[in-house]
C-alpha cells in the first residue's frame, strides 16, 4: 500500500512539475478570421511569457499542455489570471503579474484564441 502511495504521489508531483519544454507542437494553421482580434490581443499581452502561439518561454509556461485544457483550467481560471495574477504552481517560473487593464471581452477574445491552438494541437 505505501509503494502505492508513494508511486502515486510522485508520479502527480512530476506531471504538475513539467517544463516548457514539455509541449507539443506548434499549431501550423493559419489564424481563422474570427480570431485574429484574440491572437493580436495574446501577442501585445501574453506572448512574452506564453511564447509564440502558446508555445512557452523561460518566463511563462506553454498553454500547448493538457494542464491547460479546458477541463483542468477552464476558461474563468484565465480570466481570474489576468485580473489578479498568478502564483506560479505548475511550472517555477515565477508568479504571474496581473493584467487588468484587459476587459473580460478582451480575455473572452485571448481564450477564444488559445482554445483553437489547443484544439489544433490536439490537447483536446
Amino acid at each position: 500500500m505505501k509503494r502505492w502511495i508513494v508511486g502515486t504521489t510522485l508520479l502527480f508531483l512530476l506531471s504538475c512539475n513539467r517544463s516548457p519544454a514539455d509541449k507539443i507542437a506548434t499549431p501550423s494553421a493559419p489564424t481563422p478570421v474570427e480570431l485574429v482580434k484574440g491572437e493580436t490581443l495574446f501577442n501585445r499581452n501574453c506572448s512574452r511569457c506564453h511564447g509564440s502561439r502558446g508555445t512557452g518561454s523561460s518566463f511563462g509556461p506553454p498553454f500547448l499542455s493538457k494542464i491547460y485544457e479546458p477541463s483542468h483550467h477552464g476558461d474563468e481560471a484565465f480570466h481570474l489570471a489576468a485580473r489578479n495574477g498568478v502564483q506560479s504552481h505548475h511550472w517555477n517560473l515565477g508568479n504571474m503579474p496581473p493584467y487588468a487593464h484587459l476587459s473580460d471581452a478582451e480575455v473572452d477574445e485571448i481564450v477564444r484564441y488559445v482554445r483553437w491552438l489547443q484544439k489544433e494541437a490536439g490537447i483536446f
